[in-house]
C-alpha cells in the first residue's frame, strides 16, 4: 500500500489522528526533506525509517520504491507541508504505482489553498488552481489566461516574487481588480491582505514580504 499523508502547513496541531496512525504503521516514510519531516516525527514520537524523495531524485529512486511496494512493504509519502502531489513531488510515484496495480490511499488533511480561498471572500463555487506560475517561459501567457477567467484563481507564490506578481498584474491593467493575499497560514503570524491590486501592492512595497503566499484573484465580472 502507498499512503499519501498530508502534514501540517504550519501549526503541528493540524495533523490528523489517522495520519499519525498511518505514519506509525508503515515500513518506510518518503519525505521531500528528511530534516523537515524529521522534526515532525520527533515531535509526535514516530520512529520509522525515513528516506528522501524530492524533485531532484524522484526519477532515480522511483523504481526502488515501486520494488519495495511490490514486495509487500507499506510506504507513506509526505511533503514538507500540506498534501503531497499538490505543487510538490508525488505525481510520478502515484502514476507508476497505478501502472503496477499497487493500492493507493490519499488521506484528507492540510492544504494551503482551501483556507486562503475561503477567507478571501471571493466566489468559491468554482475556482481555478494554478499552483506556482512559471518563473520565466510561459509566465505572461498563463497570467493573461488567468485574468480573463470568470472564476476565482488561486496561485502559490514565494516572498521573493510576490511584489513582481502584483506589478505584473497591474501592468496588465488590473490595478482595480480585487485580490486577497494570505501568508503564514495556521502560524502565529498568519495574515491576509485584501483590496485592489494597487492597494495590496502598496502594502507590500512598504512592508517587506515574509513567508509563503497564497494569492486569490477575483474572477472577471461578466456584464
Amino acid at each position: 500500500m502507498l499512503y499519501l499523508v498530508p502534514t501540517p502547513i504550519g501549526n503541528l496541531e493540524d495533523i490528523t489522528l489517522r495520519a499519525l496512525k498511518v505514519l506509525q504503521s508503515v515500513d518506510v516514510i518518503l519525505a521531500e526533506d528528511t530534516r523537515t519531516t524529521g522534526v515532525l516525527l520527533k515531535h509526535f514520537e514516530v520512529k520509522k525509517p525515513l528516506t528522501s524523495f524530492h524533485i531532484h531524485n524522484e526519477h532515480h529512486k522511483l523504481q526502488d520504491f515501486i520494488r519495495q511496494l511490490k514486495e509487500g512493504k507499506n510506504l507513506a509519502l509526505v511533503s514538507d507541508a500540506g498534501t503531497p502531489g499538490i505543487s510538490d513531488p508525488g505525481f510520478l510515484l502515484v502514476r507508476e504505482a497505478l501502472k503496477e496495480n499497487i493500492e493507493i490511499q490519499c488521506l484528507p488533511g492540510a492544504t494551503a489553498l482551501v483556507p486562503a480561498l475561503v477567507v478571501s471572500g471571493f466566489s468559491t463555487d468554482r475556482f481555478l488552481f494554478e499552483g506556482f506560475l512559471p518563473q520565466k517561459k510561459g509566465r505572461q501567457t498563463r497570467l493573461k489566461q488567468l485574468i480573463t477567467t470568470d472564476c476565482t484563481s488561486v496561485m502559490y507564490e514565494s516572498p521573493y516574487r510576490i511584489v513582481k506578481l502584483l506589478e505584473e498584474l497591474k501592468v496588465l491593467g488590473l490595478e482595480e481588480r480585487r485580490i486577497s493575499v494570505s501568508r503564514e497560514l495556521s502560524k502565529f503570524y498568519e495574515q491576509t491582505v485584501r483590496g485592489t491590486i494597487e492597494e495590496v501592492l502598496q502594502h507590500f512595497l512598504k512592508q517587506a514580504p515574509k513567508g509563503e503566499f497564497v494569492v486569490c484573484l477575483e474572477g472577471l465580472k461578466q456584464d
